[in-house]
């Protein structure tokens, strides 16, 4: 019996264990790669099915990315894109760890179990139900904000026709669906410090302070650069539903509203370039997957330990 056969028949019972997630890879991550072809073709759909399709399309080379990055919304759309995620990731990073950090300081953890679990719920709401919470908030008649700033004498503002008011809007509510989430990530890793740590900082005469920027800050870096590393990955996707859902597609918003995830999905919708789209998703995840090379390539010269891979 080969080598192979007997580590195979010795660890079946993990394997067994990775072979729903390797099937789910299978077919939703590496199966959907051949698609990707369509990007290069001049994808006309057809009674014999998507993969006849696609081999029977013109084959167009660079034509889609091209008609991609040559309209007039290309800059508006990346430069979008690049700063939402910019800011929620260094944001969402902040608040996270001070959470984190926060719930691990709290002494009466039955307390601690019912604010974390607080937290947590938003992120198991979509977005569709989320958009509707913001609606009740900002809505130009019946809205809760506008009912408080007419208590104060001030007009009402028409928030839905308003650009200037979305950034501040997309970031705060992506903060508070996402932080409670992420937090539990550092907050496991802050129960899994050793405590005799911190008595020991404490026998030293070591305030609360200086307990967290000396011992919990640096423990927390490699988990906080693995976690940093991962969304850098995914800094040219942006979140579908947070985009279109919650400013409920108002035209007047598109400037600070529309993303690169957004103007493919009303560009199939309106004229069903399937190949435009595809290579939108190709560029996303080609950016992503240097970004992250790059990345880890730098944090591995800076601290070897701290790199994903």
């Amino acid at each position: 019996m080969s080598t192979f056969l007997k580590n195979l028949i010795k660890n079946r019972v993990m394997l067994l264990m990775v072979l729903p997630g390797a099937i789910w890879f299978f077919f939703f991550s590496y199966l959907p790669l051949v698609g990707t072809v369509a990007a290069f073709k001049q994808y006309r759909f057809s009674r014999e099915g998507f993969w006849a399709s696609l081999m029977k399309s013109e084959w167009v080379g660079w034509d889609n990315f091209k008609f991609l990055f040559s309209t007039n919304d290309a800059w508006l759309i990346t430069r979008n894109t690049l700063f939402y995620n910019i800011a929620i990731i260094f944001l969402g990073l902040v608040f996270a760890v001070g959470l984190a950090i926060l719930l691990s300081e709290l002494i009466n953890k039955r307390l601690a179990k019912l604010y974390q679990t607080g937290m947590f719920l938003p992120y198991f709401l979509s977005w569709v139900i989320v958009g509707y919470f913001v609606f009740s908030f900002l809505s130009m008649d019946r809205g809760m904000l506008n009912q408080i700033i007419g208590w104060f004498g001030f007009e009402p503002i028409q928030w839905y026709s308003e650009a200037k008011y979305w950034p501040y809007i997309l970031i705060f509510v992506a903060l508070w669906k996402t932080i409670g989430y992420n937090s539990i990530v550092y907050l496991a890793s802050i129960l899994g410090i050793d405590k005799s740590l911190y008595e020991a900082a404490m026998i030293d005469g070591a305030s609360k302070w200086q307990q967290i920027r000396n011992i919990t800050l640096p423990l927390l870096s490699p988990i906080i650069t693995i976690m940093t590393l991962l969304a850098v990955g995914r800094i040219f996707y942006a979140d579908f539903g947070l985009f279109y859902q919650v400013p409920r597609d108002s035209g007047t918003l598109y400037s600070v509203t529309n993303v690169i995830d957004t103007y493919v999905y009303r560009g199939l919708k309106t004229s069903g370039e399937i190949g435009m789209s595809t290579a939108a998703g190709l560029y996303q995840s080609v950016v992503g997957f240097v970004l992250v090379i790059i990345s880890n390539y730098v944090v591995r010269k800076i601290d070897k330990d701290s790199s994903l891979f």
